[in-house]
């Protein structure tokens, strides 16, 4: 029987011991728990995004030659035309460019020939489709709070054969 409460103590003690060091580890605060969760929901969301925006594919043939003032401009133009979503790194790469010519006096479709600049901007579309991960997406998210702002929300029908 002494051996029987021996084991008892023994159970008693590991579970006191157990149940101190979980409270010593228990320094998480709950906005780390949620911090943490609403990254990997982000890093998810990210994944998905890239995923899908990676099925659309790539117009092979362009339409009519768009006029254009900013690049931002052509970008709209260009979805509307195609019915088609530019991705995320596409747009803010558009947003920068569009900064980087602020105060510029010359008439950006004489600089650039619209037909070059939108093949410019397909380009830089592939490039972001196909060899940027969603884990430098959703980084890019987590620093941007108005990331929304830049994520198109038109997309085309993939069932369809185009």
């Amino acid at each position: 029987m002494e051996t029987g409460s021996s084991i008892a103590e023994q159970v008693d003690l590991v579970s006191i011991d157990d149940s101190s060091s979980d409270e010593e580890n228990m320094d998480l605060d709950v906005d780390d728990v949620i911090s943490l969760t609403s990254q990997e929901l982000l890093m998810r969301k990210a994944e998905l995004y890239h995923e899908s925006m990676k099925q659309i594919p790539i117009p092979t043939q362009r339409g009519s030659v768009i006029p254009y003032k900013s690049w931002m401009g052509l970008g709209k133009s260009i979805k509307g035309l195609y019915n088609q979503p530019l991705h995320y790194f596409t747009n803010i790469s558009l947003k920068q460019w569009d900064r980087q010519r602020f105060d510029s006096e010359d008439e950006l479709d004489l600089i650039i020939h619209p037909r070059k600049a939108e093949t410019t901007i397909w380009l830089l579309e592939e490039v972001h489709r196909r060899s940027s991960s969603h884990h430098s997406l959703a980084k890019a998210w987590l620093a941007d709070p108005m990331y929304h702002a830049f994520i198109d929300s038109k997309f085309p029908d993939l069932s369809t054969p185009s």
